[in-house]
């Protein structure tokens, strides 16, 4: 079973300066929530209560402000900062600690999920025992992304970064399940051309183990990387369309932790005063 989740919120956010030269790219808002929510909504839908933040060095105390330990959502959060950024898989090197024994998911902070079926796919993730899970999306452009191409049981065959010739439509999304043995791995592993260690890497040493699985983001979900300005508001009128059509939040922290029933209503009231008079306050009120 994995119980612990990371959120890898650092890096520079260069292709959205000068945006992000004052505020980190996680602390800006999609539609009406900031983009650090979005993550952490897939983990606390996953059922994932202890959670590691990686931030970059000097920004902890901003992220606090808006979300400080956890305990207003039932969760417990940590906080941990990165020099620089230097590759996904020293998340597990900065994380080692807070993993410890435990298997463990983690998630880019710039990602987003949603889907119909979502939270069931992401609560059979986290029974893994052993190997690697890693979430695809089908996409038209796959030189763009790193590619996956798997068999009819769902095992990864073969992955390729930017794929010259075209295989597979399958692109890995920036969200994974991993065995404990992920730590190791990720010390193993050397800085490609870019001077960094690549997460293709860390999941080629998984499939030549043939533990490399996939979990499917179906027609009716969607997956989007918020990394450039273009995509940041593509989301955000996304979220927008979504929620003022349907008439309900997409990850509103506290719903989900109301409806885990980690927390009570007496939680929600203190939030209510917490975000002052606004729109997800509104929402919150409905939920009592």
């Amino acid at each position: 079973m994995i119980n612990k989740g990371i959120i890898l919120a650092g890096g520079s956010g260069k292709r959205m300066s000068p945006l992000t030269k004052a505020v980190n790219k996680q602390l800006l808002p999609i539609y009406d929530k900031p983009l650090i929510y979005y993550p952490l909504s897939i983990l606390m839908l996953s059922k994932i209560k202890n959670i590691l933040i990686i931030v970059n060095k000097g920004q902890v105390e901003q992220y606090k402000k808006i979300i400080p330990n956890g305990k207003n959502l039932g969760i417990k959060i940590t906080y941990a900062e990165q020099d620089k950024p230097s590759g996904l898989p020293e998340a597990f090197k900065i994380g080692e600690k807070f993993i410890g024994k435990s298997n463990v998911s983690l998630i880019l902070g710039d990602n987003f999920f949603y889907g119909q079926s979502l939270t069931k796919n992401l609560i059979n993730c986290t029974k893994l025992k052993n190997g690697a899970r890693v979430f695809l999306n089908q996409v038209k452009n796959p030189e763009l992304f790193g590619v996956a191409k798997i068999n009819e049981r769902k095992k990864i065959t073969k992955i390729v970064e930017k794929p010259k010739e075209k295989f597979s439509n399958y692109a890995i999304t920036g969200l994974y399940f991993f065995d404990n043995k992920v730590i190791k791995y990720s010390k193993e592993l050397k800085p490609s051309k870019r001077n960094e260690t690549e997460i293709t890497d860390l999941l080629k040493k998984y499939l030549s183990k043939n533990q490399l699985s996939a979990e499917i983001i179906g027609r009716g979900g969607a997956w989007l990387d918020t990394g450039s300005i273009e995509s940041f508001y593509e989301t955000t009128n996304f979220v927008s369309t979504i929620e003022k059509r349907q008439g309900f939040k997409i990850a509103c922290l506290e719903e989900i932790s109301l409806l885990n029933k980690w927390i009570s209503k007496k939680h929600i009231k203190k939030q209510i005063v917490f975000y002052g008079n606004c729109g997800y306050s509104s929402y919150l009120k409905k939920l009592l």
